[in-house]
């Protein structure tokens, strides 16, 4: 597996793959591919940085994250349906903090509680609970 630096030139690539995270981790987010690229397009031209794990066939996964004061924000992280429970996940996270994270800062990662599969892993690769946010609807009455 390698891992390369992404560039706005990926950026539609990216929104696809995060139509996919989007679809798999149950969020409410809207957007369609092209919002996506769109949104993506001011990231990587921001304050974030993405990187893609591939092989030969192709995408593998993919990080967007951002270094700051507080620590290393990874916003989004996709393994592939079909690449998943074979490692690269864990492999990918490894690479991250070896090789490309500031050593020594906290790294965070926001994950929907309804996303079970997804809570597993992080825990499973060293991260621990933090928060919980709550949400109220307006139309939905208090008990």
């Amino acid at each position: 597996m390698q891992c390369r630096p992404a560039t706005v030139n990926d950026s539609r690539l990216l929104a696809e793959l995060n139509a996919q995270l989007i679809a798999d981790s149950g969020h409410r987010n809207p957007m369609g591919i092209d919002e996506l690229e769109a949104r993506m397009r001011g990231w990587l031209g921001g304050e974030y940085t993405a990187r893609v794990f591939e092989d030969e066939a192709g995408p593998l996964a993919y990080a967007l994250y951002r270094v700051g004061g507080e620590g290393v924000y990874l916003r989004q992280f996709l393994v592939l349906p079909d690449q998943r429970r074979r490692g690269v996940g864990r492999q990918a996270i490894a690479e991250l903090r070896d090789r490309h994270w500031p050593k020594g800062k906290r790294l965070t990662v926001d994950v929907l509680v309804t996303n079970t599969a997804a809570v597993e892993f992080w825990r499973a690769v060293g991260f621990t609970d933090y928060c919980l946010t709550l949400e109220i609807f307006p139309d939905r009455d208090l008990a």
